[in-house]
């Protein structure tokens, strides 16, 4: 079986793939202090939740990452448990894809297991959208190169700096609010970042299908689902698209 690891600058998801199927899946806080040991544990106790042996059911492990001290540590900790080495998704991996950016390396890890997994999944040209840490959106050609794409401030991070730097305004939870023209703080908040993204994210992706034509538009991400059921553009949701970018790039370089 294949564990596949999409560590993120907010959230580390982890995924179980038996062949092309997803087994389970499990969705963990990232920081940067954990230790391959601590990894390693919390790893087995996932793992446990489905009877599968930590020592022998995996045989094979996957990870993208944003976040180097972390991505250290995953390494260390599949070697040192599992007696193999990862494939870090990195300069030098095959993934089937051309890289059409100015300088290929600078692309993010996770936003190239998405292309591929779109184009999988949907084939081309299509556009990602992940609404994560950072919102991304990613273009995919018709013959399946990645083109490039866009970063803004994700939801999360806009919230904390807007908290962060109006005194006046307190946290308040990420749902749709009952009016778009709020009728208290809390639920201008809720209108301003529910729609006002779905706006943003709207208005991205038509520019660039007015650069690609007609697309296949799909979203992705751990902030997603309070987002895209306001989005005109999103056709497709699929929340683990990186964890099965990650098995079809394995399987490519095995």
């Amino acid at each position: 079986m294949l564990l596949t690891i999409d560590a993120g600058n907010t959230q580390t998801v982890v995924g179980l793939f038996r062949g092309a199927q997803l087994v389970d899946h499990w969705r963990i806080a990232t920081v940067a202090d954990r230790t391959s040991d601590e990894l390693a544990l919390m790893v087995q106790q996932f793992l446990g939740f489905h009877g599968f042996s930590f020592d022998n059911s995996i045989t094979g492990v996957a990870i993208s990452s944003g976040v180097p001290r972390v991505t250290a540590e995953l390494r260390q900790m599949t070697e040192r448990y599992f007696g193999f080495p990862a494939l870090v998704l990195e300069p030098g991996i095959r993934t089937g894809m051309p890289i059409l950016y100015d300088n290929p390396k600078e692309v993010g890890a996770d936003r190239i297991a998405n292309a591929v997994g779109a184009y999988d999944l949907y084939g081309g040209p299509s556009i990602v959208v992940d609404f994560g840490t950072a919102t991304t959106i990613e273009a995919v050609s018709e013959r399946g190169e990645y083109l490039g794409g866009a970063i803004f401030p994700g939801v999360e991070i806009s919230m904390d700096a807007l908290f962060g730097r109006a005194a006046g305004l307190r946290r308040v939870e990420l749902v749709e609010p009952k009016h778009v023209i709020g009728k208290s703080s809390a639920e201008s908040i809720q209108s301003g970042m529910i729609y006002g993204f779905s706006a943003q994210v709207d208005g991205l992706v038509e520019r660039f299908v007015a650069e690609l034509g007609p697309c296949e538009v799909i979203a992705t991400g751990g902030l997603a689902e309070p987002i895209i059921p306001h989005s005109r553009t999103v056709q497709h949701y699929e929340p683990w698209l990186t964890l099965f970018g990650l098995r079809i790039i394995f399987d490519r370089n095995h």
